[in-house]
C-alpha cells in the first residue's frame, strides 16, 4: 500500500500585489501539509493573507513562486483547462455568505455541480438527497434558500461543495454570518462530514472556540505559515 501523501501541500509559495512604489509581498515562502481526513484551522487577523492563501490553495489564484501540489500532483505548470477540472473535480468552496441559487430548490442547488460535471440527473439527485440527509436536512430538499433559516443555508452550501466528492475542502470563515449555537451545529456536521468521506480541510475562522476544536492551528506570519498551539 502506497504511503499516504497530503491532499494539499503547498511548497514555498509566494504571492505578490503590483503598487505603485513596490510590490506587495503577502506570501513570502509559505508552507503546507493539509492530510486526508484533518481539519485545520486558519487563524490570522485581517490583511496577513488568509484569502490570497485559499485563492493560491484552491487554484484561484497563480503563485509568483513555490508550487502547490494537489493530491500530489504539481499545479503551477497547469493550463487554465486543467486547473478549472482540477478544481471542480478535486476542490469545494465554502464561503461566509452561501451564495446559493434562490430559484432553486436546496436538492437542486446541490445537483447542479453534479450535472456540470458530468452525472447523470437521476445519480446526482440520490447523492444529493443522501448529503442532505446526512447533515440533518432530510426534511427540507424543497425548500428555496429564502425559506431555510441561515444555519440550514450554509449546510445546504457544505453540501454543495462536497457534492463532487472532493478531496479537499476550502472553507472561509463558513459560520461567520451566524449566531453561536447555529455556528456550533454547522460547526458539528462539517466535522462530521469530514470524518466519515477522509477529505481535507483548511478553514480561515475568527472563532477560536471552533478553531480549538480542529486537528491543527496555523496562523500566517510574515508571509509564512507558522503552526500554533
Amino acid at each position: 500500500m502506497p504511503p499516504q501523501q497530503p491532499v494539499l501541500y503547498l511548497s514555498k509559495v509566494e504571492r505578490r500585489y503590483p503598487q505603485a512604489e513596490r510590490p506587495l509581498e503577502v506570501l513570502r515562502g509559505a508552507t503546507l501539509a493539509v492530510w486526508p481526513g484533518e481539519l485545520v484551522a486558519l487563524v490570522a487577523p485581517s490583511g496577513t493573507g488568509k484569502s490570497t492563501l485559499l485563492h493560491v490553495a484552491g487554484l484561484l489564484e497563480k503563485p509568483d513562486g513555490g508550487e502547490v501540489f494537489i493530491e500530489g500532483a504539481p499545479t503551477v505548470d497547469m493550463d487554465d483547462a486543467e486547473r478549472t477540472r482540477l478544481r471542480r473535480e478535486e476542490i469545494g468552496f465554502v464561503y461566509q455568505f452561501h451564495h446559493l441559487l434562490p430559484e432553486f430548490s436546496a436538492l437542486e442547488n446541490v445537483v447542479m455541480p453534479q450535472l456540470i460535471r458530468g452525472l447523470r440527473k437521476a445519480e446526482a439527485r440520490e447523492r444529493a438527497a443522501e448529503l442532505l440527509g446526512f447533515l440533518g436536512l432530510g426534511e427540507r430538499l424543497h425548500h428555496r434558500p429564502a425559506e431555510l433559516s441561515g444555519g440550514e443555508q450554509q449546510r445546504v452550501a457544505i453540501a454543495r461543495a462536497v457534492a463532487n466528492a472532493p478531496r479537499l475542502l476550502l472553507a472561509d470563515e463558513p459560520t461567520g454570518n451566524l449566531d453561536p449555537q447555529t455556528a456550533n451545529h454547522v460547526f458539528s456536521t462539517l466535522v462530521a462530514l469530514v470524518r466519515a468521506s477522509r477529505l481535507g480541510a483548511l478553514v480561515a475562522t475568527h472563532n477560536l472556540e471552533l478553531a480549538a476544536r480542529m486537528d491543527r492551528r496555523v496562523t500566517i506570519r510574515e508571509g509564512r505559515v507558522a503552526e500554533l498551539p
